[in-house]
């Protein structure tokens, strides 16, 4: 017990360190020609699979630190106010403050959170009976991945490929998915899948929190920032959304996968009592779908 606790305190260490260090050089993104794909909230995400929620939850709150000093001392964007309550406090005074506060620190915590709940979930949908559940499940990735590929070879080939043909290669490839999920059966690449899911989870976690609460909270403030008209704001939102949003979450379900089968092989994925508790919760809830 005492090593175990030593050993989970040395990789909360470790994951620690790695998140400071992705959020203070360019390692923290990968080119993809079109756009630098943010990957620093990988490591709350296998922290939480490896550690738990709380730890998880922890290295979160460290992600959204290091984010509040990069956009308060840095301030390389227009938008960082959004990030920085100390800079947030000449946009909108005090209120300012707390809803920085919130975009920055409670998303990025709920990615130390809920990747690991769903990894409980896909896992129990996987290795049971439940075929609906498993025909879902295959549909949402193949889903994923046709909007994924669609928006990537939009931005990529804008004016050597159209709207139609960028959508029917998406479709084909996300078809081609699905086929190979139904036909190979998932029963054996449970682990697999379920890490996948907790990745895609995670980073879409990141974006649809961050980029929700900037436009509840601060869409007058967003538009002058960024330089649109306020009705605007939306579409800039969604366009985050719809092409970083899903591209970042399919690289990080493909690191996230690759990271934690090697890492699953020296330490086992969190899983205690109170892991267990969680699982028939999600169990349960399968049931339900």
């Amino acid at each position: 017990m005492k090593n175990e606790k030593t050993y989970e305190l040395v990789l909360t260490a470790l994951f620690t360190a790695i998140i400071v260090i992705m959020a203070f050089t360019p390692l923290g993104y990968i080119p993809l020609v079109v756009i630098n794909a943010t990957i620093i909230h990988i490591p709350v995400i296998l922290g939480a699979l490896f550690l738990g929620p709380k730890k998880g939850a922890f290295l979160g709150f460290v992600f959204g630190l290091t984010s509040f000093i990069n956009n308060t001392v840095k301030a390389a964007t227009a938008s960082a106010f959004v990030f920085s309550p100390v800079l947030a406090y000449r946009f909108a005074g005090v209120s300012g403050i707390f809803k920085s506060l919130y975009i920055c620190f409670v998303p990025r915590i709920l990615v130390g959170v809920v990747p690991y709940f769903v990894w409980l979930l896909i896992r129990r949908i996987v290795k049971g009976e439940n075929k609906a559940g498993k025909v879902i499940v295959d549909l949402i990735a193949s889903v994923i991945l046709f909007v994924s590929v669609r928006a990537f070879l939009m931005r990529l080939f804008p004016e050597a490929l159209s709207a139609v043909v960028c959508t029917v290669i998406g479709l084909v490839v996300g078809v081609a998915l699905m086929a190979a999920l139904t036909v190979g059966g998932m029963k054996k690449a449970s682990a697999n899948i379920a890490l996948s899911y907790a990745g895609l989870a995670g980073a879409f976690t990141n974006t649809l929190f961050v980029m929700s609460g900037i436009f509840i909270l601060y869409k007058d403030a967003y538009a002058q920032a960024v330089g649109v008209a306020g009705d605007a704001v939306l579409d800039v939102i969604l366009g985050v959304v719809a092409f970083n949003g899903v591209v970042e979450a399919v690289v990080a379900a493909i690191i996230v996968t690759g990271v934690g089968l090697a890492l699953a092989k020296v330490k086992p994925l969190y899983h205690t009592d109170q892991g267990r508790e969680a699982e028939d919760a999600a169990l349960l809830a399968a049931k339900k779908i």
